[in-house]
């Protein structure tokens, strides 16, 4: 496999995504890619269980992408060797009432990991500012005082927003929460196929339904309130990292190995040492243990 290069997925000052890939094989077969993600995995969940052990660190992966873009999947297969105790996943779909009620990142804050946890947010908080700009009649029902019409959505409305976001992400971090943000860049083309396979397999066809077509032909309105959301919030202290969708296999290892790289970084993640009366009487635990047979 070629060596992966973290940072030449890091999302750059100027996002323009015609400008990213969107497939990568990683020069692997298929076979081969599983086979690498099958490893990464493993080294993944021992690095959770020390993490765990730590205490001090908690670890939020957002994913965001276009429809099909394989977020579901992605989630299934990086963090299968995981504890299910150490890991938290939230998808988040319409804003029901009771959410609706508080101010919009009230959902994603109560759903954040513990620290010694991983939590993922498929789909997330930049649904506030992708899928409301898409469609602003939509922050009319979050009540906001000012905001009466349309024409009250305006520039400034959205660049608090991505303050807000930023403020809100920077808590996180220096509070301990490591973030990671993916983009999962799936092509148009690459889209359609997915959808056709939903409408042609018996099994895939609970998948589809009618309105993905009606935000298909935003297309590149979307493609836009990504670019503009990327820029105004990728920060070191909480990157995005663009991630080339259309072969399923390969974002599965890049994302992976863009996670392990990374936290491996972090030196101060280690098993806590036992309390020194402990480990002075190790033998004699043992022993008495042993006694019993």
């Amino acid at each position: 496999m070629k060596t992966i290069n973290i940072e030449s997925f890091r999302a750059t000052i100027n996002p323009k995504l015609e400008s990213y890939n969107t497939y990568e094989d990683l020069g692997l077969s298929d076979k081969e890619l599983k086979k690498e993600l099958s490893k990464l995995r493993k080294e993944l969940g021992d690095f959770q269980n020390t993490m765990y052990a730590h205490g001090k660190y908690a670890v939020l992966i957002c994913l965001q992408g276009m429809d099909t873009s394989g977020k579901d999947s992605l989630v299934r297969e990086v963090f299968k060797e995981f504890n299910v105790r150490g890991i938290v996943v939230h998808s988040f779909k319409v804003p029901s009432s009771l959410e609706k009620s508080h101010d919009y990142l009230w959902r994603h804050y109560i759903a954040l990991p513990a620290k010694g946890k991983f939590g993922v947010f498929n789909r997330t908080h930049y649904e506030n500012v992708l899928v409301t700009k898409v469609h602003p009649e939509y922050i009319l029902g979050e009540n906001i005082p000012g905001i009466d019409s349309l024409k009250d959505i305006d520039n400034d409305f959205w660049e608090r927003r991505y303050e807000q976001i930023n403020n809100f992400e920077q808590h996180l971090v220096d509070n301990g929460t490591i973030i990671f943000k993916f983009f999962l860049h799936l092509s148009k083309e690459e889209q359609r196929q997915r959808l056709l396979r939903r409408l042609r397999l018996k099994e895939k066809n609970w998948k589809f339904s009618p309105g993905d077509l009606k935000e298909r032909k935003l297309w590149r309105k979307y493609q836009e309130c990504y670019e503009e959301a990327i820029l105004k919030t990728n920060k070191e202290w909480a990157p995005w990292f663009v991630i080339p969708a259309d072969n399923k296999k390969g974002a599965r290892v890049i994302v992976a190995e863009i996670l392990l790289k990374s936290l491996k970084k972090l030196k101060d993640i280690t098993e806590p040492e036992l309390d020194d009366e402990i480990k002075a009487n190790i033998e004699l635990y043992k022993s008495q243990l042993e006694g019993e047979e």
